[in-house]
């Protein structure tokens, strides 16, 4: 290039610092302002330009005319100028147009991941995740923590086991989930987005939200209630006795991991409340047919007696109360154990309405589309206590049609 070197010329270096600067935006430059200029910048621009009179401070180029001048100067535009006295331009625009394509692609991966689809309850944490905004501004690394969050979240609830524990089986790393870790802070505002409760904020608080989800030091404090199931090994001794004496059982963790699930029976009915096994076996005896309570939320030993049954074939009938706890408690039931809902549409729900306390927070219910609307519509809470008795006419009904009541 022609004259090269008199163009670069440190007095002509602010002038082209701007030009590159602009053309870099990645957008279509007309003018371009340089500045602010001492005497021997002023004057070696104005010998440039071919102009009488110094500029000010400040001087505003026509992007066409300096093109115009630099063409019949040197033979080159503006453009192959500024490149070959200051690298390659950036562009920008594209820059941003594909930073923030990253952004948007990062959150419907988010939006859709099978972990938040199947329990619509943690939308809310999304939307919090999202409004926190990138880690480090960086999509790659925002992607891996969360990637890491919502591989403890699909393992939630745990099987009674210590947050190191899990952290290393899960993570590669024991120390993944300590207090005051990223990963840690965003497992557990998922968590109280799923329950409905505040972020904790103590170390109480944060014992308790974890144990909540089955991360517990023992295998004795979880617990699930159980009746008329008749199954083998520690654990399924203790079903039996309880069942054959028209009881209900309560079994440990511990009891839970000593039973055998070969020949679990075809059906078991999963119910909220308690309430309903103990009307279930004062009504039926030694009768009743397989049932298991969730007793709300379910811990460590409630996931693991419905995982046992499912994985030997029981097909797990599901029925909780009609308010907005109760639907996200089903849907984390359905997502953790493959269980089916039953009498939990929205026809169930309208045909039990009738005065009741208000609903709460309401979220979609991933089995039926009609259901939060007819909610929010009534917002009148149906407990499960009063389509009980309806719930075990249709059970033993079902039982005499398969010959397995009397």
């Amino acid at each position: 290039m022609r004259a090269l070197d008199r163009l670069g010329s440190p007095a002509l270096m602010p002038l082209w610092k701007a030009v590159h600067d602009r053309m870099s935006s990645g957008r279509q430059v007309s003018r371009v302002k340089a500045g602010p200029l001492d005497d021997e910048q002023r004057s070696a621009v104005a010998d440039l330009l071919g102009t009488d009179r110094l500029p000010g401070e400040y001087v505003t180029v026509s992007m066409a005319a300096l093109d115009e001048l630099l063409m019949s100067a040197v033979g080159a535009g503006a453009r192959e100028v500024v490149v070959a006295l200051l690298g390659p331009l950036d562009d920008r625009a594209g820059q941003r147009a594909l930073a923030d394509a990253s952004r948007s692609e990062l959150w419907a991966w988010l939006d859709s991941h099978v972990v938040v689809t199947s329990q619509p309850a943690l939308k809310g944490w999304v939307e919090s995740v999202r409004r926190a905004g990138l880690v480090a501004g960086s999509v790659e690394r925002t992607r891996r923590e969360l990637d890491r969050a919502l591989r403890i979240l699909a393992a939630l609830p745990a099987a009674g086991v210590p947050l190191p524990v899990l952290a290393e089986s899960l993570l590669g790393d024991p120390h993944a989930l300590d207090e005051g870790t990223r990963g840690a802070g965003l497992v557990l505002r998922a968590l109280a987005e799923l329950h409905d409760v505040e972020l904790p904020k103590n170390a109480q608080e944060r014992r308790a939200l974890w144990e909540s989800a089955g991360v517990v030091e023992d295998e004795l404090s979880s617990v699930v209630l159980a009746a008329g199931l008749r199954l083998s090994g520690v654990g399924g001794q203790v079903l039996r006795v309880c069942a054959d004496e028209g009881h209900v059982a309560a079994l440990t963790l511990a009891q839970v991991r000593a039973t055998s699930f070969v020949g679990s029976p075809q059906e078991v009915w999963v119910f909220e409340n308690p309430s309903v096994l103990a009307v279930a076996v004062a009504r039926l005896g030694p009768s009743c047919p397989p049932m298991v309570c969730t007793s709300g939320w379910p811990n460590s030993a409630v996931i693991a007696l419905l995982r046992g049954l499912a994985a030997e074939g029981s097909a797990l009938r599901y029925h909780g109360d009609f308010d907005g706890e109760g639907v996200r408690i089903a849907a984390h039931v359905i997502a953790r154990t493959g269980a089916t809902p039953w009498r939990m549409a929205t026809e169930d729900y309208l045909r039990a309405l009738g005065d009741g306390t208000p609903v709460g927070r309401i979220t979609e219910a991933p089995w039926d589309d009609g259901l939060a609307n007819a909610m929010c519509e009534h917002g009148s809470a149906v407990p499960e206590e009063r389509v009980t008795g309806r719930l075990l006419d249709e059970i033993q009904e079902r039982g005499r049609v398969v010959g397995g009541l009397p």
